[in-house]
């Protein structure tokens, strides 16, 4: 499994049997971009059940960060399944969790601290509800500051945070209390000439000005929360100024910082987590996704300070699960050997081979961005004078790069993400290239 090969009409006989059966008995909550039905995998490659052949570029929602059936992660995992597959970490004592905790608390900077704790939950969903928890805990204040365009989960505390689709949110009220909402900069600002800012300065300003004079006084704020890059809103990279002036904020008027490093973080960016691109630490930093190759585990990091919530306070009986600690174990191992030296090397290779498809393809395609493998490319189109999202030609380019052989995802209103296996190389980011020059072709005018 070493090259794209489409065989069957898509989908083939067997999947759309499948696809069917999903229909009849699945949630119809759920929402699927096209038709392919995962039956095996190797690296960044993945075979359906007809046998055709795809280039996997979303890795599971940024999770296979190894690649699928990375061989040393199947071995730690199936290591550890023939020794035992469970042991509620959060009660009992285990042979696992402490190991990987002081691994994962030495790697991750954190503000005003020589010494971190780690809890260990399930979902990036999870580990988000527990840092809500742990703020007000440590701060005996109840709000916080999200962003419009963030994404934090499913949850209750999840969706009570997010601000990226309304359908997140509609029919689930009353939400949580307490959170407010702040604006996200960025350097493409579509649509164009939009009433709220997008500077760096405006959304600082909007913040201090606006949020803490007018609506929440800055001494009941237990949190400034935010994805250091904005996932589900579009793959959209702050300014680094940005981010600095969050942290001043955050240490004029008491504030914690949470850094929610679930899609950005474990090497996706090319340093372990994105914070690291800004100089800035934060306080709290939950992580999940590519934490651990697949397996599902995420974490909570704070500082010793912070995190010294009584006993029974919180909990988890999947938590730490010792099969997932040990494809963690593997992953850190494999990301600190070459993979986040190769996820910043191929990113900046595979970003400068997309702004070259940019300037072929004009206006169409408005902004590249991204730091690592993760990466962001807008479609826009003109409307009335302005620019505008164009979210039509978005998802057409993932049909027609569907039917090529290529799986993406679609983010915000109108951006199509990159985010592969971290094994990804440098032929394959030529034929990746090949094939969106083949799309962008065929459907910009």
């Amino acid at each position: 499994m070493s090259k794209i090969s489409i065989k069957t009409a898509i989908p083939g006989p067997q999947a759309k049997a499948i696809i069917e059966q999903d229909h009849q008995y699945l949630s119809t909550s759920r929402y699927q971009m096209y038709p392919f039905v995962l039956a095996s995998g190797q690296g960044c490659y993945v075979e359906d059940v007809d046998g055709n052949v795809f280039m996997d570029l979303h890795a599971g929602i940024a999770v296979t960060s190894t690649g699928h059936n990375h061989p040393d992660v199947n071995a730690a995992v199936a290591k550890q399944s023939a020794r035992y597959l469970h042991n509620c970490g959060n009660v009992f004592y285990n042979d696992m969790q402490g190991h990987y905790a002081k691994r994962l608390s030495e790697v991750t900077q954190i503000n005003n601290s020589d010494k971190n704790r780690v809890f260990f939950c399930n979902t990036g969903a999870e580990a988000w509800d527990g840092a809500l928890k742990l703020a007000r805990f440590a701060t005996g204040r109840p709000n916080f500051i999200c962003f419009y365009n963030g994404f934090h989960g499913r949850t209750l505390g999840g969706i009570s945070a997010n601000s990226s689709k309304v359908i997140q949110r509609h029919k689930f009220g009353p939400l949580l209390p307490g959170m407010h909402f702040s604006y996200f900069p960025r350097n493409y600002p579509c649509p164009s000439n939009p009433p709220y800012p997008t500077t760096t300065e405006g959304c600082l300003e909007y913040l201090e000005e606006v949020l803490f004079k007018k609506v929440v006084s800055p001494d009941e704020v237990a949190a400034i929360a935010l994805e250091p890059i904005q996932g589900e809103g579009g793959y959209i990279v702050p300014p680094k100024a940005f981010i600095q002036g969050l942290r001043k904020i955050c240490d004029k008027y008491g504030i914690l910082m949470i850094a929610d490093e679930v899609q950005s973080g474990m090497g996706r960016t090319g340093k372990l987590f994105a914070m690291e691109h800004f100089d800035v630490k934060p306080d709290i930093v939950t992580t999940a996704k590519g934490i651990a190759s697949g397996m599902p585990i995420a974490a909570i990091v704070a500082s010793e300070s912070v995190m010294n919530w009584p006993t029974g306070a919180h909990g988890s009986t999947y938590g730490g699960n010792p099969v997932a600690i040990a494809a963690a174990e593997k992953t850190l191992d494999l990301l600190e050997g070459s993979l986040m030296d190769n996820a910043a090397e191929i990113g900046a290779y595979f970003i400068d081979k997309l702004k070259a498809l940019q300037v072929k393809h004009g206006a169409a395609i408005g902004d590249v961005r991204g730091l690592g493998l993760m990466i962001g490319v807008e479609f826009a189109k003109l409307e009335n004078g302005r620019v505008m999202p164009d979210a039509d030609l978005r998802d057409a380019v993932i049909q027609k790069a569907f039917e090529h052989g290529l799986l993406t995802l679609a983010c915000g209103n109108s951006t199509l993400r990159f985010c592969p296996p971290l094994t990804i190389s440098k032929d394959e980011i030529d034929s990746v290239i090949d094939i969106m020059e083949q799309v962008f072709s065929a459907l910009i005018s």
